[in-house]
């Protein structure tokens, strides 16, 4: 009998966690928060041998190498051709098939059903999603990039300033970018995990491999209650799907909602047709006749007929080959000062994989989300290139938008911002909004809002960052969602915060 549910649990402690403190396994440390000094090796002085022409080496971009085709690489390209530092200078190699893309699109409107307009590819390459210019293929041809598809990085020398690749190329770097994000949690095989029909999801090709598998299915099998879990489940219902979804947690997504709101999700999936099985551990997947997986055997004996699964119970940081550049035993994922900057000269990571310092809570900790990712990228770059010795200075932000669809009874929209500690205010009740305050020490720390208006999320982080101290006896006495956002405003504007 394998533990599934100690290996979803562990699966989500190895990504952001909001519980207790943006993390479960956050250290409160000032060490990484302090403006550290500046290195001595600037990206002038990476300009050795790389600059001699050699046969040996497969790129002919020396200067700057990043490994990785997530957002993070998307838009640190952005930002060296910004800098006109790009042209005949960078190089780009991912064992991504396609062009950087923003990733959060293939949980949601990659989806969709075949009728109600999914997104497609070159929709949605970088940097479409902070509405920046669509960077195809024969963008990065245009400002003299180089690129290498479908060819992993698979061994780095330090010393010589090479990495060395899947199919045996060998590449020259000045400076190096790490931004090779995570890889989804897996079942082993010994329990199903690699049964046909059983998916993950963390590229296109993964997407398309779920998609055939849609077209074809009745009853599908989600696992894990978290932000994949949510929005699989939410296209599945537009597929018009029998779907259940199976995780060992009280509650949905439980590292940031509370057991109240979570209700209201639940409540809304479920007139949707999603069944829960919630506080249920999975013994293994089971294959049928073809080989294909037909059912999950749970713990106490029972089964669940399926023959399509996507297991979403979280991921890990990818820091092979890197391991040698320094890792966090703490958070995992590699150790990165206020610049994204490693304990090795010229060496940086970004995105998912960097454990870097949140300065505004004082604690290191590891942000998988494609706002930190884009954000990070522009940072480091920004950094790398030029005199800017600002210390990144991230406010926490997660959101979610499913059941988007064509004919869907009602789009849902939430965004988060801030820590979610303390005590919890809800107000609302769902229809049409709902918002929950997070106060600790009679601050405002987090809020969370669902169907907020463009005015309304634009004052979250603004409440936030600021933490303005609030009555939260005032605050439960609200009447409506914009009642409470109107007592918040008030707050930060006695504080002397402009909003």
């Amino acid at each position: 009998m394998f533990p599934v549910r100690r290996l979803m649990m562990a699966a989500a402690s190895n990504s952001v966690s909001l519980k207790h403190g943006l993390s479960l396994w956050c250290p409160h440390s000032g060490s990484f928060s302090r403006a550290q000094p500046k290195s001595s090796v600037s990206f002038r002085s990476f300009r050795r041998s790389y600059v001699v022409a050699s046969s040996d080496f497969a790129n002919e971009n020396r200067e700057f190498v990043i490994v990785g085709g997530g957002n993070a690489a998307g838009y640190a390209a952005r930002t060296f051709v910004e800098h006109g530092m790009a042209d005949g200078r960078l190089c780009i190699v991912t064992k991504e098939a396609v062009a950087p893309y923003e990733r959060p699109a293939l949980t949601k409107g990659y989806l969709f059903p075949l009728d109600k307009k999914p997104a497609r590819l070159p929709g949605f390459h970088t940097c479409v999603g902070s509405g920046g210019e669509r960077q195809t293929p024969e963008w990065y041809k245009d400002k003299g990039i180089e690129t290498f598809y479908q060819d992993p990085v698979t061994g780095i020398d330090i010393e010589n300033q090479t990495l060395k690749t899947n199919s045996g190329k060998l590449l020259k770097y000045g400076a190096l970018l790490i931004a090779t994000g995570c890889t989804a949690s897996r079942f082993p095989d010994r329990i199903g995990g690699g049964l046909p029909g059983v998916h993950y999801i963390r590229d296109v090709a993964d997407a398309d491999s779920l998609i055939s598998s849609l077209e074809k299915a009745k009853k599908v099998v989600i696992v894990g209650g978290g932000y994949i879990g949510m929005e699989v489940a939410a296209a599945a219902v537009g597929w018009k799907l029998d779907t259940t979804i199976i995780f060992p947690e009280n509650h949905l997504l439980q590292r940031l909602f509370t057991p109240s709101l979570a209700r209201k999700y639940e409540e809304f999936y479920q007139e949707n047709g999603v069944k829960f099985l919630k506080g249920a551990s999975i013994k293994n997947l089971e294959a049928g006749a073809d080989g294909r997986v037909s059912s999950v055997r749970l713990e106490d004996g029972s089964s669940i007929e399926a023959d399509t699964v996507v297991i979403g119970i979280g991921a890990k940081p990818a820091v092979s080959p890197f391991e040698q550049v320094g890792l966090n035993s703490t958070v995992g994922g590699i150790q990165v000062d206020g610049l994204f900057r490693t304990k090795i000269p010229g060496i940086f990571a970004v995105g998912d994989v960097a454990a870097f310092p949140l300065k505004l809570y004082d604690r290191v900790t590891r942000v998988e989300h494609v706002d930190h990712a884009r954000r990070s990228a522009q940072h480091c770059v920004k950094s790398l290139l030029t005199a800017h010795t600002q210390i990144y200075d991230y406010l926490p932000y997660f959101y979610s938008r499913v059941f988007e669809y064509e004919g869907s009874p009602r789009k849902i929209w939430w965004q988060f911002f801030g820590d979610n500690v303390g005590e919890t205010v809800e107000i609302g009740n769902f229809d049409p909004k709902i918002a929950t305050f997070w106060i600790d020490s009679g601050k405002l720390k987090g809020v969370l809002l669902e169907s907020g208006s463009p005015e309304e999320f634009e004052l979250l982080p603004k409440l936030a960052r600021f933490q303005p101290s609030v009555d939260k006896a005032k605050l439960q006495s609200a009447s409506s969602v914009e009642e409470a956002l109107d007592i918040a405003r008030a707050s930060l504007q006695q504080a002397g915060a402009s909003v």
